[in-house]
Parts: structure tokens; sequence; C-alpha cells
């Protein structure tokens, strides 16, 4: 009987010592607490923050401390696609993405609940709200400068909670396929302008260095020197063809007999009429003699 219940006993010794060996084992294991290089403990000492340790090995009292990990990586977080309306009335389909990460984990903590669900939210509302005051051509054209406002506009909003956002990067911009038509439509009518601005820009390039050309070629040798030339280049462009250059000066003598017969006929008018007016003189000087000579006197 004694022997039975030392037997007894010593067991239950044994799993005394086993549980008082557990409760230690988990009172140290959850006094010991690492960080990691990227990451910062913020401690609660009965539920009054103490502030942010790490990075490292450190104690914490058992029951009394308590401790969360906040990451201090960038955060890549992706924004849903939004259905927003621009300024023109023309609706589009748009998402993005943020870059963030924690400056401050004590605010990250005490100011928010999960700050990357907030910063979801902020941002989602933010793309819908800025996009809603743009117009289509400036969401297509200006991507930097609209970057640049949702960044600024997401980091105010983000800043009492510890939180930088460095960088927002609108992604894609859906618009509808009669949107897409139409946008084709217009920049093939812009390529088809610029065409003919710059075909008309050549003929006139082309029509000011022929008049240069004709002004160079006033000269008989220089135009027979373009003459041969350009039968040069016909001769080795066409072998068949057989051309008859005709001398200008043959037709010289039509075209000054022409001239002459002009010049005669303006020459013989020019006679007639100054016989004319010599008649008419004459006639004049003849009524003034008879009419101041004295009475009586013969005319003749």
């Amino acid at each position: 009987m004694g022997l039975g219940l030392l037997q007894v006993a010593g067991f239950g010794f044994v799993i005394v010592a086993f549980a008082a060996l557990l409760f230690v084992i988990f009172l140290v294991g959850s006094a010991v607490r690492i960080v990691n290089e990227y990451e910062r403990g913020v401690i609660f000492s009965l539920g009054r923050i103490k502030g942010a340790k790490g990075p490292g090995l450190f104690f914490l009292v058992p029951i009394r401390d308590k401790m969360v990990k906040v990451d201090l990586r960038t955060v890549t977080m992706d924004v849903p696609p939004q259905d927003v309306i621009t300024r023109d009335n023309v609706p589009a389909r748009v998402n993005a993405v943020v870059y963030f990460r924690v400056i401050d984990p004590n605010r990250s903590v005490i100011e928010v609940e999960n700050y990357v669900l907030a910063t979801s939210q902020i941002s989602q509302t933010t793309l819908r709200s800025v996009l809603g005051q743009k117009d289509l051509d400036d969401l297509l054209t200006n991507r930097e400068q609209i970057n640049d406002e949702l960044q600024t506009i997401i980091d105010e909003q983000t800043d009492p909670w510890g939180i930088k956002v460095s960088v927002v990067e609108v992604k894609d911009v859906e618009i509808p396929q009669q949107m897409q038509r139409a946008m084709a439509r217009q920049a093939e009518s812009e390529r088809e302008r610029r065409a003919k601005i710059i075909a008309a820009e050549g003929e006139y390039q082309a029509s000011e260095r022929l008049r240069q050309a004709a002004d160079r070629l006033e000269s008989p040798t220089a135009l027979q020197l373009r003459l041969f030339q350009t039968l040069g280049e016909i001769s080795s462009e066409n072998n068949s063809t057989v051309i008859i250059p005709i001398p200008m000066d043959l037709f010289t003598p039509y075209l000054s007999g022409g001239q002459n017969g002009t010049a005669s006929d303006g020459s013989s008018q020019k006679s007639q009429q100054e016989r004319r007016r010599e008649e008419k003189e004459a006639e004049r000087l003849y009524k003034e003699a008879v009419e101041n000579r004295p009475t009586g006197e013969n005319p003749l």
C-alpha cells in the first residue's frame, strides 16, 4: 500500500514538473522577440504604446507587454479598374498601380486599423475624382502630369497614417470601340492633312528652284548646255526614242517679223495722225489770215 502511494506521488510530481517546464518555455518564448532588418516592432505595455523597436533581439515582460510587427518595405498595390466619365463625357475604364511604404510605424498602428486597405480605398476614390476632371485627350497624352497629381493627393491623405506614397502610375485606359474608331479616323485625317501640306511645300520649293534655274538659263550657251544634258538623260533611259532638236534661232525671223509688222502698223497710224494734225493747223492759220486782212483787199 505504501509503495503504491509512493508511485502515484512520483508520477504526479513528474506531471507537475513537466507542466511547469512547459509554462517556463512558454514564458521565455513570449518574452523573447526577434525583429528583422526590414521590420519594426511597436511595443504596447498595459495598453499604452512604448514605441517602436528593432531590428534585433529584445525581451518583453510576459502578459504585460504586447508587440505588433510592421513591415517597412515598399508595397506594390494594384488599383482595381475604375469606371470613370471624363470631363468631355467620354466613358473610360482606368486602372493604376501605387507604390507606398511605412515611414512611421507608430502612427501606422495607432491611427488606422489596416493601412493597406485604407490606402487602397483612398487610391480608388482619388483616381475616379481626378480623372473625372480631365478630358480624354489629357488622359491619353498628359500621363506624367496626371500621375504627379494623383501621387500628391494620395500622399497628403495618407500622411497622417505614417504612409509615404512614392509613385502612382496609370496603367491602362480602356475606351469604347466606337470612340477608338473615331480617333483612328481623326488620326488618319490628320496624317492626310500633313501629307498634303508637305506635298504643297515641296511644289513651292520646286517652283522656286525652277524660277532660279530659268533666271540662270537666260543666256543661249547655258540653255544649250541644259539641252545637251537633257538629251543625255533621255538617251540613257529610253534608247528607242529618237529626238531631233530644233534651234530656236530658226523661229526668230518669224517672231521678229510679227513684231516688225506690228511696229510698222503702229508707225503708219502715227504718221496718219500727224498729217491730220498738220492739215488742221494749216486750216486754222488760213482762217486767221483771212480774218485779219484789211477791208477791200483781194484775198488772192
